[in-house]
């Protein structure tokens, strides 16, 4: 049975009875659309994500120059995925080639998820072709769950935040345009979505406690895990990109600069450019997803035509909370 199908047909009962045993001592809930979670290491997880979670914690080998693109869900991890590759492999694909591998494969294809693509189907998943250094995955998990799979590893790590509200929204329309896909059944409207992300029970929530986790680490270890804006990208992307492949250890030469390599790495990676793709028009994920459903406006700010003032109020009240003392600012 292929990938899809499998994630069609879960059921509790395909789950290890090592995980179903762990499941039954946990904390669970259900999210706003009804879908059951269970609370792993202070994080919120379906049955089957955390049994991709534990497989990837147990049986996942570092290598040392390994990078990891983290962030929370809907929070620029698509255009950030495409950003890390093509700084990473310019030497092997320039951003001008008629053949890059940015032009005929989505970027979650390109750097798979750990927990939720990889290691969710097996123990042992087939790496093979991952086997050329360095190696590129992503991971939605907070830094302590994914800490205990890379152990000392010195790999690098990038997080991508972005405001909690322009996140929310893309969130809620992310799981609405899942509707398209008839195996898919999601109920719930944008408040019920807002009541769960202020409770903290939506998929790798809460949303604070993950924005923390990767926050502190980075002041902790500047040279392995690196915190950056989705804003700030949007706002200076050449200042932005090129901090990112200096801490990547891939920086621009000067070359580079005048020749105009920084430049035509945004324009190859930008919204407009991979949502025009036909791969990102007609194309699936492993799961099912339509590749189209990854892009979306990309906007700061698009919140506010969502939010009435009693929302943005609550919610500015709970991160000023979460987020006190901590140094982080939105």
């Amino acid at each position: 049975m292929d990938e899809k199908k499998i994630l069609m047909n879960l059921r509790d009962e395909d789950l290890s009875k090592e995980t179903k045993t762990l499941i039954s001592s946990l904390p669970s809930d259900k999210d706003s659309t009804g879908r059951k979670l269970c609370k792993y290491q202070g994080c919120w997880y379906s049955h089957h994500i955390l049994q991709g979670v534990l497989n990837f914690q147990r049986h996942f080998k570092p290598q040392d120059t390994d990078m990891i693109v983290a962030s929370f869900p809907r929070c620029g991890t698509t255009w950030f995925k495409a950003l890390t590759f093509a700084l990473v492999h310019r030497s092997k694909h320039p951003s001008n080639d008629d053949h890059h591998p940015l032009l005929s494969n989505n970027p979650h294809v390109l750097v798979p998820y750990l927990e939720i693509n990889l290691y969710f189907y097996s123990e042992t998943p087939d790496l093979t072709k991952f086997s050329s250094s360095p190696r590129l995955f992503s991971s939605h998990s907070p830094f302590h769950t994914l800490q205990e799979a890379l152990k000392d590893s010195p790999c690098k790590i990038v997080y991508v935040c972005r405001n909690v509200k322009d996140a929310l929204v893309s969130y809620w329309h992310f799981f609405c345009n899942q509707q398209n896909n008839t195996e898919v059944k999601i109920k719930g409207s944008l408040e019920d979505m807002f009541e769960s992300f202020c409770s903290g029970v939506v998929f790798f929530g809460p949303y604070w406690d993950q924005v923390l986790s990767y926050w502190r680490r980075s002041l902790e270890d500047p040279k392995h895990v690196l915190f950056m804006r989705y804003e700030e990208m949007k706002a200076e992307p050449r200042e932005q990109i090129k901090r990112l492949a200096e801490f990547l250890g891939c920086p621009f030469t000067e070359q580079e600069e005048e020749s105009g390599s920084v430049d035509e790495i945004l324009d190859l990676c930008s919204l407009r450019k991979l949502s025009s793709l036909k791969v990102n028009k007609t194309g699936k994920l492993y799961n099912g997803r339509d590749h189209s459903n990854f892009f979306r406006k990309g906007e700061v700010g698009d919140w506010k035509n969502y939010f009435t003032p009693e929302m943005e109020n609550k919610i500015d009240m709970i991160i000023e909370e979460k987020l006190q003392g901590s140094g982080l600012k939105f």
